[in-house]
């Protein structure tokens, strides 16, 4: 028997405040047209003054316990993926803990940018695989709105602010690609990209910072990477993308999304959508996805589902998971 990281419950949570593309048009030279014809973009979500990611993690943490049946009572962990925490320190993870009224357990924060819930979920699937924790709550949380450069159209348009969450349980499987849970993992990185895609501001050099991107070189490593470090997790499950029922990609660009598809020979019927509503949320986009393909009646149990996301750093990776 082989011991897996279930997805047991799925839940997420978006700001009130909805900004379409056309509120944009009074201050930058910009259109809905153009933000929709080069990323598929039409809407986003923005945290409203004082709303924070570790409140809005909290939320979709919350929701994912109610899909589950279960209660903060029952977690022995939190792994959170974000790069807008709400301090410097403490962890955000630890934030959520407290809201969530959990006093036992552990929790920490991923930071890989918008690679970040691959990441956290790899993290989460090795406390699981080892032993460490029987369930852990993974999420992904931003408030990537407070690290825009408004004046920036190329940039500025395509963020917005959203978390969601996975509570994962530990269960015995047959260590066949049929079993449910996380079936396999590939993360990567490499640091001579930084230039590509940053904040340009931090602790150490006590500035604060707007995001900067060089977004074609981005779309230019995105698809070959996104695709490479897929088909690398497959086949780490014992699988192939004739066994894919969803792929649940980083809600970054349209143009991404369908080139990774096509880059793996993959239909777009297969492929969960949510960049239109949500924007690029960073972290926070799978999770999004995720429960939002649950609750449109898309992702079942059963499915085979391949999730993969690049970001800052070069940051990039891939999970395979049996829903």
């Amino acid at each position: 028997m082989t011991r897996r990281a279930v997805v047991i419950g799925a839940g997420h949570y978006l700001p009130e405040r909805i900004v379409e593309n056309a509120e944009f048009e009074a201050t930058l030279e910009t259109s809905d047209e153009w933000i929709r014809s080069r990323s598929g973009i039409e809407r986003r979500h923005f945290a409203a003054e004082g709303e924070t990611t570790s409140q809005m993690a909290t939320r979709a943490a919350e929701a994912a316990l109610k899909s589950a049946g279960c209660t903060a009572e029952d977690v022995d962990a939190i792994v959170l993926a974000t790069s807008t925490a709400d301090l410097t320190f403490p962890s955000a993870a630890t934030m959520v803990q407290s809201q969530l009224g959990m006093t036992k357990g552990f929790a920490f924060d991923v930071q890989a940018v918008c690679a970040g819930f691959v990441y956290a979920l790899s993290n989460a699937n090795a406390l699981i695989a080892s032993g460490q924790a029987d369930r852990v709550l993974v999420i992904g949380a931003e408030t990537f709105s407070r690290i825009m450069d408004w004046s920036d159209r190329s940039t500025c348009v395509l963020f917005g602010d959203g978390a969601g969450a996975l509570l994962l349980e530990a269960q015995e499987g047959a260590g066949t690609p049929e079993d449910r849970g996380i079936l396999a993992t590939d993360l990567n990185s490499d640091g001579r990209y930084k230039d590509l895609l940053y904040v340009d501001g931090g602790v150490s050099t006590q500035s604060t910072g707007h995001l900067r991107m060089q977004g074609n070189q981005v779309f230019r490593h995105a698809v070959e990477k996104l695709a490479s470090t897929a088909t690398t997790a497959l086949e780490r499950a014992g699988a192939s993308t004739d066994d894919v029922d969803w792929i649940v990609p980083h809600q970054a660009n349209i143009r991404i999304i369908q080139g990774t598809a096509k880059k793996m020979g993959l239909p777009m019927d297969k492929v969960v959508v949510t960049v239109q509503d949500h924007g690029n949320t960073s972290a926070a986009s799978i999770p999004l996805a995720l429960s939002v393909g649950v609750e449109r009646g898309q992702i079942k149990p059963g499915n085979l589902i391949v999730t993969e996301a690049i970001g800052g750093g070069l940051a990039w990776g891939a999970v395979v998971l049996r829903w």
